[in-house]
């Protein structure tokens, strides 16, 4: 008898017309002490999964069984972490962790109970910040609440619902090595919902898909057979790691491609000309050149940006320089508080220099401007209007001379690319959020920019939907040859788009640290990625770098062994 067993689990939501078949016919058992992996896509029901597997979703039909046992409601032998948080706000971390304790071990002393919370506030890490609250902890720290909190309640079964997916890279890395660590640890046996293959094969025994819903099923089981432990770095050159990771991605790419078959009606671009590809700006952009330039198209000289904070001035970039040439593309990555962002806000004119300059196009850049289109990793739109009127409003302005029906056709063509084109007639209030960040890139497509700025466009996307979204941007870019920058903290989305990887040492204080030129053909897919030879050289430059940066400022001072705490503090709200 297998320790967790999932037998026929159906669940569907709504009735009539209304009613979405969710999941249908989920089988599955998982052995003690297993460490299974369910890679999904948003939509294919993985939450509705892990909610029927902790007791808080009953099945239409089918049944979960633990230990032989039906589970009908929730219990502490299921100790579940979810994407958000869901910590006591006017607790501190102590506090939080010690509500589950004190709810599943009430018969214990209070003293056994105290040792209980602070055995596993230590073990994720967090003793030096016991007396905090949630609000003075980063995204990071508020995670290792929820997985402490799981843990001390001493679960049989531990149900991790893409509880990383919202972190920055080196945030998430180390999570994925204490989770690994307390798996090793405590025994548990453990579901792993996610969405990214690189973090399955880091942590699984097994890795199962679920494939798309409505009526999502699963799709066949990868075995994991790479030795523990896992180092992320050591594996980019091992050939079983290359080989899996390619299988599961091939899979979930055919999965897509079969997700999309009802291709949605077809546009083609009208050939007008926008205001911005034009000599005659508008008046308010017509300033006098400061520094007109002979060699870059874009060009950053000495940038630097401080900020002041009670403590002093604090320099977060410092003598930022880079030449770019027109229609090239370039990747700007690097860790957390590197300064990335703070780069593209000061070029898109929305954050003020503190030094240097920016020239774009022989004009230096002293605020925002139509020529330079930004993409936000939060998607900003006016709830109220629908996605077509949301990308309308910018098309409205640089289309001047196109006729009412061609600025339509231009705001159906991008809408339809980023694959919207049956929802573009929906208000943004009742769009998900993967679907507002579609219109989002959609919008500063259709202004056809001088330059497009990308800040992790892609980040709070699952890994189908970016994927899918990196092809769109990469098609439309091969279309246009607009100039692009795209600050990222995936080595590999780093690599699929760009001429050039830029890569920014630590802050404060951060400057460019190197620069890769990524000599791979175009047009690029994430397949002839995977099957070039020189691929994984590029992403072991990339990942070096970045590990030889996860100490501090200066990779060559050796890290002190108890700074990894405190530095929890430098983490990604």
């Amino acid at each position: 008898m297998a320790f967790l067993e999932l037998n026929g689990v159906s669940k569907a939501y709504g009735s009539g017309t209304d009613r979405t078949e969710v999941l249908a016919d989920i089988s599955l058992s998982i052995e003690e002490g297993e460490f299974v992996a369910i890679v999904g896509f948003s939509g294919s029901g993985k939450t509705t999964l892990i909610s029927s597997v902790a007791g808080l979703i009953p099945p239409d039909a089918g049944e979960v069984l633990l230990k032989g046992e039906r589970v009908s409601e929730p219990g502490p032998d299921r100790g579940v972490v979810f994407q958000s948080y869901s910590l006591m706000p006017w607790l501190t971390v102590e506090s939080n962790v010690a509500l589950a304790v004190d709810e599943v071990f009430a018969d214990e002393s209070k003293a056994e109970r105290d040792a209980r919370t602070r055995k596993y506030v230590d073990m994720v890490g967090l003793t030096p910040a016991i007396d905090r609250r949630p609000a003075e902890l980063s995204g990071g720290m508020r995670q290792r609440v929820a997985v402490a909190r799981a843990l001390a309640m001493s679960p049989e079964i531990l149900l991790l619902d893409e509880p990383l997916s919202a972190l920055d890279a080196l945030t998430r890395a180390k999570l994925q090595d204490e989770i690994e660590e307390i798996w090793r640890e405590e025994k548990k046996t453990v579901i792993l919902i996610t969405n990214d293959v690189d973090e399955a094969i880091l942590l699984a025994d097994r890795i199962i898909p679920l494939n798309p819903g409505p009526n999502a099923t699963l799709g066949p089981e990868f075995s994991v057979n790479i030795p523990r432990p896992r180092d992320r770095s050591a594996m980019n050159s091992d050939p079983d790691f290359k080989r899996l990771r390619a299988e599961i991605t091939s899979y979930l790419m055919k999965v897509g491609l079969e997700r999309g078959v009802d291709a949605e009606e077809e546009f083609v671009l009208p050939n007008v000309t926008p205001i911005t590809q034009s000599d005659e700006l508008p008046e308010a952009y017509k300033k006098a050149a400061h520094s007109p330039i002979t060699d870059g198209y874009v060009e950053f000289s000495h940038v630097r940006k401080v900020y002041p904070t009670p403590k002093g001035p604090l320099t977060v970039v410092d003598g930022f320089d880079l030449k770019m040439q027109r229609g090239e593309f370039v990747s700007l990555i690097g860790h957390s508080g590197c300064g990335k962002s703070t780069v593209l806000s000061m070029c898109a004119g929305l954050n003020e220099l503190s030094g240097g300059g920016i020239i774009l196009n022989g004009k230096e850049i002293d605020g925002a401007g139509p020529e330079r289109a930004v993409v936000f990793q939060a998607p900003s739109l006016f709830p109220w209007l629908t996605a077509a009127e949301n990308v309308a409003l910018g098309v409205d302005k640089v289309y001047p001379d196109a006729s009412n029906a061609e600025r339509l056709d231009i705001v159906q063509y991008y809408l339809s690319r980023v694959g919207l084109g049956d929802s573009m007639n929906k208000p943004a209030a009742d769009l998900s959020n993967g679907m507002k960040q579609r219109v989002g890139i959609a919008r500063a497509f259709a202004l056809s920019p001088k330059l497009l700025l990308l800040d992790e466009p892609f980040g709070m996307l699952d890994s189908l939907t970016r994927w899918e979204l990196q092809e769109v941007l990469m098609d439309v870019w091969k279309r246009s040859q607009v100039t692009a920058i795209c600050v990222t903290h995936d080595v590999d989305e780093a690599i699929l788009l760009a001429d050039r990887v830029v890569m920014m040492t630590n802050g404060p204080n951060a400057r460019i640290g190197n620069i890769m030129d990524v000599d791979l053909p175009r047009p690029r897919t994430r397949k002839a990625l995977l099957d070039h030879s020189d691929y994984y050289e590029y992403r072991q430059e990339l990942l070096t770098f970045l590990e030889e940066y996860e100490g501090g400022a200066d990779p060559k001072a050796e890290a002190e062994s108890d700074d990894e705490a405190p530095a929890l503090d430098s983490e990604a709200a």
